[in-house]
């Protein structure tokens, strides 16, 4: 591998380079996740199917780019790869309204899961490669996803 390739892999990886941040890189990541949210969510104002596969392209891409991350850096998912943060809340805060209170909740409810981990997320973490560097966090994306869901459905939010 070269060393632009190397670069532009990293780049990617981390986040824009978040990742390298020296506290909390996950939460860092998350945040550089924030206006890709809206970007989506406005997509999806125009067109779902779209919306859905862009975020099914980015999934994808961002597992790549993890699988890369990993080799780079010679350790199992390495704390400085956060695209997998980001793709989560991605999946996390998908179809939801622009605001404030909305963002906030699904960014502390995507963090509260990717940290704790609830069944399956913390074997998903196990799975060998870029799979398992994301997979947590896709998991913590989706239970945010649903209870975000759940809040609209009663009112809540």
């Amino acid at each position: 591998m070269g060393p632009l390739q190397r670069t532009i892999i990293l780049f990617f990886a981390t986040g824009a380079g978040a990742g390298y941040s020296p506290f909390f890189p996950g939460t860092i990541g998350t945040l550089v996740a924030i206006p890709f949210s809206f970007g989506l969510n406005f997509m999806a104002a125009a067109s779902i199917p779209l919306a859905l596969l862009s975020l099914v392209s980015f999934i994808l891409i961002a597992w790549w780019f993890c699988q890369k991350g990993e080799e780079i850096f010679h350790k199992k998912d390495c704390r400085k790869i956060v695209i997998d943060e980001i793709a989560g809340f991605l999946l996390a805060n998908f179809l939801s309204p622009p605001g404030v209170k909305v963002t906030a909740t699904a960014f502390f409810l995507f963090r509260f899961f990717d940290i704790i981990k609830p069944f399956p997320a913390g074997r998903a973490e196990r799975i060998p490669g870029g799979a398992g560097v994301i997979s947590d966090d896709l998991i913590a994306g989706l239970y945010a996803f649903v209870v975000l869901r759940l809040l609209f459905f009663w009112s809540f939010l």
